[in-house]
């Protein structure tokens, strides 16, 4: 395991008894005054026992829970959310109201609030949003709708329902080409086969094809297999390869880096004719910085999530040179999607499920 992933197993631990503090805090408050200080000892500590194992058990792989253990800390951190809001309040508050008065209507807004914060997150993950960009190369290209749709993690959470809303949105934007630039499935095929996804997957269709790569979660377990399924849903999957399309322009597909014998992007570059525009999916964005020196018109990646979940956006922006959206770097036009999907739990906070639609146009019509 990577370092960056102790890291940020200890920040996790280290923010999971905060977090459990603050809970416990706002509970007593909640029943001040209807429990003793014995139970108010044996509350905290099984709170604290209680999650402490499940994330425990989880990060030690004695025991994997992962979307518990994401659940539990989501709620967590939306219950401090509301806490430290109510808090705030309070302090403002008491200056107008009195402090029973105004005790007692902030307790019947923690559990509205938290109901609210945890909705809205739920309607993130499931609602998707288009998102839409136009970039002008110096290339010669026909005015060509590209449609980008990243992290779709197909799994028991997330599946046909939402390949059909895919599929309408790219339908409705008449989009000419599609590019699913990673993480097509949630680490193995086990949910994507028992609901016959494949069927919906097909349904994604466009004029100069549908295009994709794989991405981590589709390399943890069973890429070969994951890659045939994609395929047999009439998906043109480039593992590590480049094509031409009708001599007009080139599409570059990279695996995730986790197949560590996958080729430098340079080689894959000489093996095409890069006075075409060149189209490139890279799941992971850590390599822009170099690909903004080589002959690459168009980047899109994903992976990242925008952080899923505030603050976790923060961290993102710190690791990545482009964490999310768009930016012109160098000779190419860069683009992050947060996803169209989710990872581990159907929520999302400070983003939303999306797509991107990106308008190009050649230096001539």
């Amino acid at each position: 395991m990577e370092l960056r992933h102790y890291v940020t197993f200890a920040v996790a631990i280290l923010l999971l008894q905060l977090f459990i503090y603050i809970f416990n805090r706002t509970l007593f408050w909640l029943l001040s005054g209807r429990i003793g200080h014995r139970l108010r000892r044996a509350i905290g500590f099984l709170t604290y026992m209680s999650a402490n194992s499940v994330i425990l058990l989880t990060v030690l792989r004695i025991q994997p829970m992962f979307r518990l253990s994401a659940l539990i800390l989501v709620l967590l951190l939306f219950s401090a959310f509301i806490s430290l809001t109510l808090a705030l309040l309070f302090r403002i508050g008491k200056n107008f109201i009195a402090p029973q008065k105004l005790n007692f209507v902030l307790r019947l807004c923690y559990p509205l609030g938290l109901c609210l914060l945890t909705g809205l997150s739920i309607y993130n993950a499931y609602t998707p949003v288009v998102r839409y960009y136009a970039v002008k190369l110096d290339k010669p290209l026909k005015p060509m709708r590209i449609g980008v749709a990243s992290d779709l993690h197909l799994g028991k959470l997330f599946g046909a329902q939402s390949l059909d809303r895919l599929a309408h949105i790219f339908a409705r934007e008449k989009v000419d080409l599609i590019l699913l630039p990673g993480d097509i499935m949630d680490d193995n095929l086990n949910a994507y086969r028992a609901e016959e996804m494949s069927s919906h997957l097909a349904k994604l269709k466009a004029p100069l094809g549908v295009y994709a790569t794989l991405g981590n979660h589709d390399f943890f377990v069973q890429p070969g297999k994951i890659a045939e399924e994609i395929r047999k849903a009439g998906i043109n999957l480039l593992w590590d390869r480049a094509v031409s399309i009708d001599n007009s322009f080139v599409i570059i597909g990279r695996n995730d880096d986790l197949e560590k014998q996958r080729p430098p992007t340079e080689h894959l570059l000489a093996q095409v004719n890069t006075d075409l525009p060149v189209l490139l999916m890279d799941h992971r964005p850590t390599e822009i910085e170099k690909h903004s020196r080589l002959p690459i018109d168009i980047q899109v990646s994903g992976h990242t999530h925008k952080g899923q979940i505030f603050p976790a956006g923060l961290i993102t922006a710190l690791l990545y040179r482009l964490d999310y959206g768009y930016a012109k770097i160098g000779n190419g036009h860069f683009f992050v999607t947060s996803g169209y999907g989710f990872w581990g739990i159907p929520m999302r906070l400070g983003t939303q499920s999306e797509v991107f639609i990106i308008d190009v146009q050649g230096s001539q019509p």
